[in-house]
């Protein structure tokens, strides 16, 4: 399956691209209950967020596959509260944050033979943030996925920019079908179990 996804996705990116606060001292171990999808509703921002999109979830934080990845492998890690600012997070939610986004980048980076991760958050309009709701970038890296290393940041910021330009309830989710997306969610799902 994992496969015949990356057959569909894999074409639409260049060439180039693919691989060849305080913290609460009381920090909650992540239980394999953690894993289990219900009918909970998510939202990113303005935005509802389809439970098959999401691979990954805790009390507070939840993960899901990216509408406009800069590379293949690029997830997104989200408070389960919408919260515009990273310093509007609880030391509970940030420390939940960034343990899944650890969790996740471990996970995604031994399940594609990567052999690097990029974090980033944009906090704030003038960082480049376009969805009000703070959330990590968690990117798989390889070798040569770009020509100098720093150009992830410069790409990021194009994505961003581009998604506010075309930033229409109706027109911003169809670069990626909720299908393609649900299967790519469905295979880290199984990474969880």
């Amino acid at each position: 399956m994992v496969k015949q996804l990356l057959l569909r996705i894999l074409p639409s990116f260049p060439r180039s691209f693919l691989p060849h606060s305080s913290i609460s001292l009381q920090v909650r171990s992540i239980s394999s209950s953690a894993i289990k999808m219900t009918s909970e509703h998510y939202t990113f921002g303005p935005y509802k967020i389809h439970q098959s999109e999401v691979f990954y979830s805790t009390h507070l934080s939840y993960a899901m596959v990216n509408l406009r990845p800069l590379l293949c492998l690029h997830v997104l890690i989200c408070p389960k509260r919408e919260v515009k600012r990273f310093v509007d997070l609880t030391a509970d939610e940030t420390s939940d944050l960034w343990l899944t986004a650890q969790k996740v980048g471990r996970q995604l980076e031994n399940y594609h033979k990567a052999s690097s991760l990029t974090f980033a958050i944009q906090d704030g309009p003038q960082a480049g943030q376009t969805v009000p709701h703070v959330h990590i970038h968690v990117v798989p890296r390889v070798g040569g996925d770009f020509e100098k290393n720093d150009e992830i940041y410069d790409a990021m910021d194009q994505k961003e920019k581009e998604l506010k330009e075309k930033l229409d309830l109706d027109k911003e989710r169809k670069d990626r079908s909720l299908e393609e997306m649900a299967q790519e969610a469905d295979e880290y799902r199984k990474l969880f179990l």
